[in-house]
């Protein structure tokens, strides 16, 4: 109409998209954050902080690594992320996208690569333990994480208790003048449930017994087979857990990439 003034509305940047975006990246924010700080507080109790050549001199695994590195991606990630839908920055949002998808890839080549080569895997497995029994008195949080996945999957070294032997304070030469001496972690034993106290020195000469003897004292299957068994018996929940990652990942890719078409489109109407 004649002498009524019409206003053009032009593209807008989605409001659901970048606070969507926000939120989750807080909470991603602040758990990468939180790894960091467990990670960072394990090494400087065991004082690898002030001695950071002490990083090397494990013969095992360190659980504070795994920590570590997903914290870091994690902090990285919810930054990008939750900094860029803020900023609306898109090169933020565009980091934020490639990282995520590019980690992504990584996942589903390894999931391809990890069926293929099954076989390849399990041994890899079972070297991973042994390598790890051998380590087991080295550093108590890898000890733990032993003691954890023993009790848990009711298993014993990587194909079972003679995998021990591997560990200089469990093997059974006659040099050896540890107490542990042909013995198993009380990790390994079956467990009492009449008992209240936890005996630490159940383990103790078990591995001197027939093995028919042993299976009423310690669990007498390995690591690698339970955890094998695990998988199966659970294949609908790991299946399940994979899935639901992948498709949170998918979802912030493409909320991130539609908050940058959102914001050059903005851009480019000015």
């Amino acid at each position: 109409m004649p002498g009524k003034a019409q206003h053009f509305q032009g593209p807008q940047v989605s409001c659901c998209s970048k606070y969507l975006l926000f939120a989750s990246n807080v909470l991603f924010w602040l758990l990468g954050a939180a790894f960091l700080a467990i990670g960072l507080w394990a090494w400087a109790e065991k004082g690898v902080l002030s001695n950071l050549s002490s990083i090397t001199d494990l013969g095992g695994f360190d659980p504070v690594w795994l920590f570590l590195v997903v914290g870091v991606v994690m902090f990285v990630l919810g930054f990008a992320g939750c900094i860029g839908a803020l900023r609306e920055n898109t090169f933020l949002l565009k980091f934020f996208s490639v990282f995520l998808g590019l980690i992504f890839f990584l996942e589903l080549t390894a999931g391809i690569l990890a069926f293929i080569f099954k076989d390849w895997i399990k041994d890899q497995l079972n070297f991973f333990i042994n390598n790890n029994v051998k380590a087991y008195r080295d550093d108590i949080d890898l000890q733990n994480l032993i003691d954890f996945a023993q009790e848990y999957w009711s298993c014993c070294g990587a194909h079972g208790p003679n995998d021990w032997n591997l560990n200089i304070y469990f093997n059974c030469t006659d040099s050896n003048p540890s107490r542990e001496r042909c013995g198993v972690p009380f990790s390994c034993c079956v467990k009492d449930p009449a008992e209240d106290v936890l005996n630490t020195q159940c383990g103790y000469d078990v591995r001197l017994k027939l093995e028919l003897e042993q299976q009423s004292f310690i669990h007498t299957k390995g690591c690698a087979g339970q955890f094998e068994k695990w998988v199966q018996d659970n294949l609908i929940v790991v299946a399940g857990t994979f899935v639901g990652v992948a498709l949170l990942q998918i979802f912030g890719i493409c909320l991130a990439q539609n908050l940058v078409s959102d914001i050059n489109a903005v851009k480019a109407n000015w």
